[in-house]
């Protein structure tokens, strides 16, 4: 890719975010009706190609279940107010109440500074678990050695490692790494790992055994880490850079394949359609999801990253709500802006493109728009 000069000393690669780019018609069209959305990550399938973000504002026990029973995957938090208290709904309603944004900062940090417990880690998959739907929970890498026996006791069936940025080389003079590799092997269950964004990256983490890679990091709705870190990648090149990554690493092992998860950018419908023609399998929803009126959060949204104790890389925004989970998810949509129906705007852009399968989607023909 043509590189292009910052300056004298500096030369970097243009690259794209998923409002950059386009899905283009070719001459063949199809039923909607016929169009597989369906997506398959080891031994468990789902009719829709997503995972809902561990994020308290997104996905509480309650809503891991209802979105498993509409054909997706919830993933909880392990290390948020679930885990913390033994019923965080009073200070969900609080969070949601506050009206100055500092002092919803300050809120968080206080009340995310209540020790995790391992007794409600159990409890909350359990929960979960015992509804029939697949369960799936996160951790963050500095988490996972200290919880995982907990999480894997209780008996999730997929497991996320996911922060900001997972490397499979972190380096630390103060603290045992966690070795990733041997932690994948040793366990029993898929591990779906992330975010990562440039291809050597994500051939790392490919090379520990992740069944998934999350793709993206910074640019969340709720996420300030370009403006606190400096540090994002566009998603449509990222996306992209991670798919060539796994065509490489199957050449390399002989024909494993793992799953590209799109996670972050991912606000409207017509972004589905965009990740999954750069290469994505499935995708990571927050925001979108944020909206429902049953979510959690009441209308507003964050992530861990906005309650860090020493230097905040988020916030709580206020989103407001468009309706249920499930309009949201599968509709019907009373709105014309891409916040409703999400999937089956998915299905009727593989229709009006003429493919019927996610795999086969990918290979759909993309352009630039012409402001770039």
């Amino acid at each position: 890719m043509t590189e292009i000069e910052i300056g004298r000393g500096k030369r970097g690669r243009r690259a794209y975010s998923f409002d950059d780019i386009a899905v283009v018609p070719s001459r063949r069209t199809r039923d909607p009706k016929e169009v597989s959305i369906a997506w398959q990550i080891d031994a468990y399938r789902f009719e829709l190609p997503f995972l809902a973000a561990p994020m308290d504002s997104v996905v509480s026990p309650q809503q891991a279940i209802a979105i498993g029973q509409l054909g997706g995957l919830g993933v909880l938090n392990l290390e948020g107010l679930w885990t913390r208290y033994e019923d965080p709904r009073p200070l969900l309603e609080e969070i949601a109440a506050i009206t100055d944004e500092a002092a919803a900062t300050r809120r968080l940090q206080e009340v995310y500074a209540e020790p995790i417990k391992a007794e409600l880690i159990k409890e909350r998959i359990k929960e979960v678990r015992d509804s029939g739907v697949v369960t799936a929970a996160a951790l963050s890498p500095q988490r996972t050695a200290e919880f995982s026996k907990a999480v894997v006791d209780a008996g999730v069936d997929v497991f996320v490692i996911r922060g900001t940025t997972v490397s499979a080389e972190h380096v630390s003079g103060a603290a045992e790494p966690l070795n990733l590799k041997q932690f994948i092997y040793e366990l029993d269950v898929p591990v779906i790992v992330g975010g990562c964004a440039t291809y050597t990256a994500a051939l790392h983490l490919m090379r520990t055994g992740a069944a998934g890679v999350l793709v993206g990091f910074g640019g969340g709705a709720a996420h300030t880490t370009r403006g606190v870190l400096g540090i994002q990648v566009p998603m449509a090149t990222a996306v992209a850079d991670v798919a060539a990554a796994r065509r490489d690493y199957m050449d390399e092992s002989g024909g494993r394949y793992v799953h590209v998860i799109a996670d972050g950018g991912v606000g409207y419908s017509g972004d589905i359609p965009k990740a999954v023609a750069c290469g994505a399998d499935a995708v990571m929803i927050g925001a979108a999801l944020a909206r429902a009126t049953d979510a959690p959060g009441r209308g507003y949204h964050w992530g861990m990253e906005a309650v860090h104790e020493e230097l905040p890389r988020g916030k709580r925004v206020h989103l407001g709500t468009v309706g249920t989970t499930e309009q949201i998810l599968a509709g019907p949509s009373h709105t014309p802006d891409g916040t409703m129906n999400l999937f089956g705007a998915l299905r009727r852009a593989m229709a009006t493109t003429g493919y019927t399968e996610l795999k086969e989607f990918q290979r759909v023909e993309v352009t630039v728009n012409s402001g770039r």
